[in-house]
């Protein structure tokens, strides 16, 4: 459940504008050649990493100008921060896939759980990024030294959870910012640093794992 909004208070990272997109009609549509750029710069970023690669590394496997490519990217730090925010996107549209057939709040975190995890593995880039190249994420993507994200996931599974309380379906004394901490700093963790106990490949043991340690702290204080 790695990534269920509220915003922290401070000025507005890229990654809580991403948060917010992801739950908001589509915005206007780059061009073909934009999408392209971005194609070509996740192919690049996958590939030699983002510090090993340049504006111009980006614009000959696009088959572009470089011209062509600061037109619509005027830096680097701009087209890594629109290529993270894609991506970003993409992995909050599959959450909200995962989880939208379930009936409980339980099943919502499991399925969050495993929707996380498995998609966040999948994706090249965001994968590389938070296990091999964090500092390579600009300040306005991930911010000193990681709390600014951290603090925006955890934002936003404790927004989830205090719906989840309104509707009745969690313990009003659920300390819900608590729990979502507790939340996100697995899934982190088991994402940077894999376990020889936890197979991250196997959706059934990351269900298990999901029901017998995060379910649990939705119930009441002292059950």
């Amino acid at each position: 459940m790695a990534a269920i909004t509220e915003q922290e208070s401070g000025p507005e990272s890229m990654i809580e504008r991403a948060f917010a997109e992801a739950f908001a009609p589509p915005a206007e549509e780059l061009d073909e050649t934009s999408h392209r750029v971005l194609d070509a710069a996740y192919e690049q970023f996958c590939r030699r990493g983002i510090r090993s690669s340049t504006m111009e590394d980006v614009a000959k496997r696009a088959g572009v100008s470089r011209i062509t490519v600061y037109r619509r990217f005027s830096t680097k730090d701009v087209l890594v921060e629109q290529l993270v925010r894609r991506e970003y996107r993409r992995y909050f549209d599959q959450f909200v896939l995962d989880i939208r057939d379930a009936r409980t709040a339980a099943d919502r975190v499991v399925l969050g759980f495993v929707s996380s995890l498995r998609t966040i593995r999948s994706n090249e880039l965001i994968s590389t990024l938070m296990i091999e190249e964090p500092s390579s994420l600009v300040p306005s993507i991930i911010g000193d030294g990681g709390r600014v994200l951290t603090a925006t996931v955890r934002g936003f599974v404790a927004g989830q959870l205090r719906r989840e309380q309104a509707a009745g379906n969690v313990a009003t004394d659920t300390d819900v910012d608590l729990v979502a901490e507790l939340m996100v700093r697995m899934s982190t963790s088991f994402l940077i640093t894999p376990s020889d106990v936890v197979d991250l490949a196997d959706d059934e043991q990351l269900a298990d794992l999901a029901r017998r340690f995060l379910v649990p702290m939705l119930e009441p204080a002292g059950r």
